[in-house]
């Protein structure tokens, strides 16, 4: 991250990461709690590990990376990742996005049995996201266990329950470019592992196709 960017990021958060010093000690500054969040996200290391990066006790630094998180999402949600509006899925054809999950790996959290043990053989949480075609996220849905397949994950999300409840402010079915036949609905484009359902596109399956489907898939 480079130092504008930083300091772009402090000064959208610096009021809630304030805090009132006291008669026995000063508070932990706005700049300090971020700058170890950030290393904390950046690599990965453990709550034991950056005490001796920063002179500050496990606990307070755990403290510290959990209340800064929430307060990043909090305040920055609505300008980085609002509510898609109705103008924002027509800038392509039909299509408002294309999804997938991403394993992120974690440490086995305790009494948790097998439930983030993923098919890959390591633990991790699922990032459910759909992206557009500049990469940037859209809509994701984040922490669901490691073994549970995509399709799940999407269709008990709060984007699937939406998409299903058509409350996603989807434009009406509309002819593609070049197109004379019946209008085609707006779609999220996904790989095999979706369901195929009015508003999520899949690809055909790859086993038993005829000569048209094996050329539609080229």
């Amino acid at each position: 991250m480079s130092v504008s960017t930083f300091d772009c990021l402090l000064s959208s958060l610096r009021t809630v990461l304030t805090f009132m010093d006291t008669n026995m000690r000063r508070s932990i500054s706005p700049a300090e709690r971020l700058i170890v969040t950030l290393r904390f996200l950046a690599t990965g290391n453990s709550f034991a590990s950056l005490p001796f990066e920063f002179l500050l006790g496990t606990s307070t630094i755990l403290r510290i990376v959990h209340h800064t998180c929430h307060v990043i999402w909090q305040q920055l949600r609505e300008t980085e990742m609002p509510q898609p509006k109705a103008d924002d899925w027509v800038r392509f054809p039909n299509c408002i996005g294309a999804m997938d999950g991403k394993h992120i790996r974690v440490k086995k959290p305790p009494h948790s049995g097998s439930r983030f043990f993923n098919y890959k053989q390591y633990f991790s949480v699922v990032l459910m996201a759909v992206a557009d075609s500049n990469y940037w996220f859209i809509m994701v849905d984040i922490g669901a266990y490691g073994s549970t397949a995509d399709a799940h994950i999407f269709s008990v999300s709060r984007m699937g329950e939406r998409l299903r409840a058509n409350q996603l402010a989807l434009p009406e079915s509309r002819r593609l470019p070049g197109y004379a036949g019946p209008p085609a609905p707006f779609v999220i484009v996904a790989d095999e592992g979706f369901a195929l359902t009015p508003h999520v596109m899949q690809p055909f399956p790859k086993r038993s196709l005829d000569v048209r489907k094996r050329i539609l898939c080229r």
